[in-house]
């Protein structure tokens, strides 16, 4: 299934597998460049994804061998809106998904690129992916979430200068950083996101919302509050009716069924 986002073009891809839902920026001729369209697309499946209790799991992903070159700038350049769709640059760098989110990464994902594998939660990677931030060779700001999450996700002073000379790495460097989870052959990236993602959608989805915010929101919380801030995440899962069933399924020794309440 594929939405066009009000062109000709279908710029964003949308594919529901089970419990996960895959999203391709489909614009191969331009490195999948995040444009007005592609931002809004990005967006309305991420609110898919937010809405319906059938799915658990995204993974995004991009078209023709490269994941993502960015903003577009001819789009940036025209005055075109490329935040369209409330969640910031490419539908996702600003306000990710409460759901988990897998990035399938091959070939380049640079500058937005890049932001948007940060906004997510687990990274798959090819061997043969780049990752980078140059927009100060461009006279430009890494703005989408690229100065807040990338030194957080890997070593500060690799994070400088990355940031700095505008230089990429590798998919191996990304590994080493602890950017990225693993690393596949080329053009196994999909397939291993997927599987991955499958793994996850056997969880209670309230379970990993509520785990997912607090890894995102922790760094945020001071030592005194933390238990707190922690708890009253927790109160509304553990009272829940999928926490029930996740204890008497595995007293029967069956598959839970989820009910997102």
């Amino acid at each position: 299934m594929s939405e066009t986002a009000g062109t000709a073009e279908p710029v964003v891809l949308v594919e529901e597998r089970d419990r996960v839902l895959v999203v391709t920026i489909n614009r191969p001729a331009a490195r999948n460049a995040v444009n007005g369209a592609v931002s809004a697309a990005v967006a309305a499946a991420m609110d898919r994804l937010e809405s319906r209790d059938d799915l658990s799991v995204g993974v995004i992903t991009g078209a023709g061998g490269t994941f993502c070159a960015g903003m577009d700038l001819k789009a940036f350049l025209g005055g075109e809106d490329v935040m369209a769709g409330g969640r910031g640059l490419a539908g996702i760098a600003t306000r990710p998904p409460a759901k988990p989110l897998v990035a399938a990464v091959e070939g380049w994902a640079l500058a937005g690129g890049c932001e948007v594998v940060l906004a997510c939660d687990v990274v798959v990677a090819s061997r043969e992916a780049r990752f980078g931030i140059p927009e100060v060779k461009r006279g430009l700001v890494a703005g989408a979430g690229g100065l807040v999450r990338l030194p957080r996700k890997i070593p500060q002073n690799v994070a400088h200068e990355l940031a700095l000379t505008g230089d990429p790495m590798t998919a191996e460097q990304a590994e080493r950083y602890g950017l990225v989870n693993r690393l596949t052959e080329p053009g196994g990236a999909l397939d291993a996101a997927l599987e991955l993602a499958g793994r996850m959608t056997a969880n209670g989805p309230l379970a990993m919302a509520a785990t997912k915010r607090i890894l995102a929101e922790q760094a945020d919380w001071g030592a005194q509050d933390f238990w707190d801030q922690q708890s009253a995440l927790m109160a509304p899962v553990f009272a829940s009716e999928d926490a029930q069933e996740g204890a008497r399924a595995f007293a029967e020794k069956r598959p839970p069924q989820w009910r997102n309440r």
